[in-house]
């Protein structure tokens, strides 16, 4: 729902088959597996230890002999398995899925609109043309009445009016085309009497009446949704594996490394003095001192183009660091990008093996199965997650933390919640019985009063 809100502008009105759709929705749904898996542990482990603590099977387990870390250990294996696919699965699959979503949605937003005539209201879907009609037949959408064309396609920028009574569309058979037939009508033309690019005053008008006539439009742009090559897309950090990013943060690096020595070359013929005779000479001059401004040491005749000299070099070395900069800075983001990426494929995996131990002893806490209460909860510790994991990326992006410690944040900070909580659920706590509060509030409030 989230996919169709966002995109819903780029998918409605342009004439896509529904497989296209499909295709897109499909892609996109691989690329929320990151967000979907760790929400839906987190909520099947909840539901399913609540509905064991709420039909008394915990209690029977326990009373068996079994503690609830071994009751758990099966369902541990399953998600360690889980985990593990889903490292593999983003290694691999999510790459891929990633470049033809991307890919598929850059041509979905670059597509023409589909060519759509709505009576009364001029249609500029055609290159270089604009069209308008009074009305449709109503048992066929394809007649046309009251019809008014402007041609802008003379070299000399004034339009051609073609205006006719009725007409009819129809693609060719290789569907490359569409051809309108209009039916008695007139056709407007001015033209210029000379080709001088003079201005003349004298200016030919023509007026030419048919009874039926053909205007012809390149339909193909409308007709077919060209794909662009995926490879294209293919540098993007999102649409690499562990062993591409490896290898594009190495380069990115190396190249980071080139643009400093660079600038810094380059920035320094600005500001050195030039020394031709460096080599040259075994002479050794004593460095004179230079007391008060230097300017003063100029002639007065020369000062003015002194000043003038040094005022565009500082410009042009700031122009030069200021591109340099630019520069910088964007490969800079790319490496932080791709070492989020690198990041992210391990804290999926490891970040489902939290979540199992957050929702599995919650259930057990609360004993509550089913949609109810479990769902709240699971929301609940789920945003938590979600907003720390958010804010840590945005740190990181900004340059505030280190994408190795930064993805792994939101782990760090729900660690503890979860060895609390498994702690609380192996001791049969009451962490959240609202009756344990109240007679422990009121045991307290009785030794006040006594007092």
């Amino acid at each position: 729902m989230f996919f169709l809100f966002k995109y819903v502008d780029d998918l409605i009105g342009k004439g896509f088959e529904w497989y296209t759709i499909a295709e897109v929705m499909l892609y996109a749904s691989a690329a929320n597996v990151a967000m979907a898996l760790p929400l839906a542990i987190l909520l099947s482990s909840i539901m399913t230890f609540g509905s064991l603590g709420e039909n008394y099977e915990l209690v029977a387990i326990k009373s068996a002999g079994i503690s609830l870390q071994k009751a758990m250990q099966p369902l541990f294996v399953l998600i360690i398995g889980i985990s593990i696919a889903s490292f593999f699965f983003s290694d691999y699959m999510l790459p891929k899925a990633n470049l033809k979503y991307y890919s598929l949605l850059f041509d979905i937003r670059n597509k023409k609109l589909s060519f759509l005539i709505k009576p009364g209201v001029f249609n500029n879907s055609i290159q270089n043309y604009a069209m308008r009609i009074e009305r449709k037949a109503e048992n066929n959408s394809d007649s046309l009445f009251g019809i008014t064309i402007y041609d802008h396609t003379g070299a000399n920028g004034i339009a051609k009016v073609i205006k006719a009574e009725k007409g009819s569309m129809a693609k060719t058979t290789d569907g490359k085309y569409l051809v309108l037939r209009l039916v008695n009508g007139v056709r407007y033309e001015e033209s210029i009497t000379n080709n001088s690019a003079s201005y003349n005053p004298r200016q030919a008008f023509t007026r030419m009446r048919f009874t039926e006539t053909e205007v012809k439009f390149d339909f193909t742009s409308f007709n077919t949704l060209s794909r662009t090559e995926e490879n294209s897309f293919r540098d993007n950090a999102q649409m690499l594996n562990l062993k591409e990013l490896s290898h594009r943060k190495d380069s990115l690096n190396k190249s980071l490394d080139s643009l400093n020595q660079s600038t810094k070359l380059n920035a320094s013929s600005y500001y050195k003095q030039t020394n031709y005779l460096k080599g040259y000479t075994k002479l050794k001059g004593k460095p004179k001192v230079i007391k008060g401004s230097l300017l003063l040491l100029i002639p007065k005749n020369e000062r003015q183009q002194a000043l003038q000299v040094a005022y565009d070099q500082a410009e042009a070395l700031s122009q030069v660091i200021s591109n340099r900069l630019t520069e910088y800075d964007f490969k800079v983001g790319e490496i932080i990008r791709s070492r989020i990426e690198y990041q992210r494929k391990y804290t999926l995996a490891v970040s489902c093996l939290l979540l199992f131990f957050i929702g599995a002893p919650l259930g057990a806490i609360i004993r509550k199965g089913g949609l109810g209460l479990p769902v709240v909860m699971a929301v609940v510790f789920f945003l938590i997650y979600h907003i720390v994991s958010t804010v840590a990326e945005k740190s990181i992006k900004e340059g505030s933390l280190d994408p190795g410690f930064g993805m792994w944040v939101s782990i760090i900070v729900l660690t503890p919640l979860g060895v609390f909580l498994t702690y609380k659920a192996t001791v049969d706590s009451a962490l959240f019985d609202l009756d344990y509060y109240k007679a422990l509030f009121l045991k307290l409030f009785v030794k006040k009063k006594t007092a």
